[in-house]
């Protein structure tokens, strides 16, 4: 798992991280109110969306620095091609992951006020 996260590189992941513990703590801080409000719920989705979206900044940012790898080098075997591509995508993986679980607190806490 460190692995991926280096991969991934660390400033992206670390703040993919980083996006991934404000979805939790804006759950607790929301299940811990006494009286809960539509925005604060609404901040655990936002912060998914968000975690998305950098995701997906980090794989195009590392997509064209490959691409200008590539263009310098001239030729590339497909395995090399294949393989950065992989790695590109680990950002954009975890944040759907992020995404995906914050969406499901999110309907947690919907459905439980329900």
């Amino acid at each position: 798992m460190i692995e991926l996260f280096y991969m991934g590189g660390p400033l992206f992941m670390g703040i993919l991280t980083l996006e991934f513990i404000g979805v939790f703590f804006f759950a607790i801080r929301y299940n811990l109110k006494e009286e809960a409000k539509k925005g604060d719920l609404d901040l655990i989705k936002s912060t998914g969306i968000l975690a998305l979206v950098t995701g997906v900044f980090a794989q195009l940012l590392g997509l064209f620095s490959a691409f200008n790898a590539i263009e310098s080098a001239g030729s590339v075997s497909p395995t090399i091609l294949a393989i950065g591509l992989k790695v590109s995508m680990i950002t954009t993986l975890y944040g759907v992951l992020i995404l995906l679980i914050s969406h499901l607190v999110w309907l947690f806490f919907k459905l439980k006020k329900a």
